[in-house]
């Protein structure tokens, strides 16, 4: 079965509002080996609207539309649908009632407005929208589904859930589709690609690039495709492992927050350009207080003496961006805080503050432990925040590494 998404308002195509409608629907659809071929965006006007209509008819067997179902008068999605399928609007009263009683909860008298959205195409099914007034509808023609859901996202989701995936659950029954995400870190998607070409399943393997690092989704559709799935995933894994360290939607904090607690260790980070980033997405774990210790914003010179116990004569000599420094950042906020160990990170994020020297997107991250402390020199763009958050991944990426071996050591 193919899909289209339709989703209409003039804004969307203004810029207005981000269509964040069409991703949640074709993920969702997508989870379910749904493909999804078309996503058509179109504005207000009634013959775009229709145009668009008879088009994914005229392409796929399944559309889904968002937006139009309001009572105002940009608001034509239903008096389309119903011109086009020729079907009557008939005031549903239930509708009308729940409508209005949903103002009354609001101590509002429902403007006459409102009405409208209580007048529904004769003939069809109706969704029931149980956080907003618009209802939605699902029309089967022959061997063809039209769906017509709210733009609101709370509305579209709770309807899309709710009146709409399990009908498309059951039709789609009988194709086993596996799908698998292997997500990487510290490998640009061209180096990832060099490493995996030599892959005899690449055509079930899709690249996905982010700021953080690159997913590879591994999609298999046949009567075998759990065992496939599982096979080619050990195939990257035995290709490109140093770089894996989750599946799904394991993000890499997770992963070292397993890995402290299972090492029974202790975490103190001090942070300059990332501005408390790291310590952020370490303390979004629940349960985080098991082994993050403390985190400091060490974001001046002045801050990283006196918080940190670092020479003065250490900035003069290296500057605050410097190895030196982030290894002195490491050692001190792990001393002063009693952690197994110390991560620090200083660097420029830009777009000021470079020098010939010292370019935009310098950045030093070190590791303290009783044992050493050692530090690397990374190079990143000159988009600020595209920076911190690169910075933010590289620094945990050291420390996951660091914990992999300490995990060895342990066994």
């Amino acid at each position: 079965m193919k899909a289209e998404v339709v989703t209409i308002g003039n804004e969307i195509l203004s810029g207005d509002t981000v269509d964040t409608n069409s991703a949640f629907i074709g993920q969702k659809l997508t989870e379910l080996g749904i493909q999804v071929e078309w996503i058509t965006s179109v504005g207000d006007r009634r013959e775009d609207i229709g145009q668009a209509f008879e088009a994914a008819l005229g392409r796929v067997d399944l559309v889904i539309v968002t937006g139009g179902l309001g009572p105002t008068h940009d608001d034509v999605t239903k008096k389309v649908f119903a011109r086009l399928f020729q079907k009557r609007l008939v005031l549903d009263e239930q509708i009308l009632e729940r409508v209005r009683t949903r103002f009354q909860k609001r101590g509002i008298i429902m403007p006459q407005i409102n009405v409208e959205q209580a007048m529904v195409p004769e003939g069809v099914k109706l969704l029931e929208n149980r956080s907003g007034t618009a209802p939605g509808f699902h029309l089967e023609q022959g061997n063809k589904h039209i769906f017509l859901l709210p733009g609101v996202p709370k509305e579209m989701r709770q309807m899309l859930a709710g009146g709409v995936l399990p009908v498309v659950k059951e039709l789609a029954r009988g194709e086993e589709i596996c799908r698998l995400t292997l997500r990487t870190t510290g490998i640009s998607e061209s180096s990832l690609f060099e490493k995996l070409k030599g892959l005899k399943e690449m055509a079930s393997v899709a690249f996905l690039p982010g700021y953080s690092g690159v997913d590879i989704r591994i999609t298999i559709r046949d009567s075998r495709a759990g065992e496939r799935v599982q096979a080619v995933a050990q195939q990257i894994r035995r290709l490109a492992g140093d770089f894996v360290y989750g599946t799904g939607k394991e993000t890499l904090e997770e992963i070292i927050g397993r890995q402290l607690r299972e090492s029974a260790l202790k975490l103190a980070v001090a942070e300059s350009c990332t501005g408390g980033l790291i310590a952020h997405r370490l303390t979004n774990i629940p349960g985080s207080s098991d082994y993050f210790e403390r985190g400091v914003v060490t974001y001046s010179n002045e801050s990283k003496i006196q918080l940190l116990g670092i020479s003065a004569e250490t900035i003069r000599r290296y500057g605050a961006v410097s190895a030196q420094t982030a290894e002195a950042m490491a050692a001190g906020v792990r001393k002063l805080s009693g952690a197994d160990i110390g991560l620090s990170i200083t660097g420029i994020a830009g777009p000021t503050g470079a020098t010939p020297t010292k370019p935009v997107g310098l950045v030093f991250i070190s590791l303290s432990t009783t044992e050493e402390t050692v530090s690397k020199r990374l190079q990143f763009g000159d988009d600020r925040l595209v920076n911190k958050e690169r910075m933010s991944q590289a620094a945990l990426e050291m420390l996951w590494r660091k914990l992999k071996v300490t995990a060895k050591e342990y066994q």
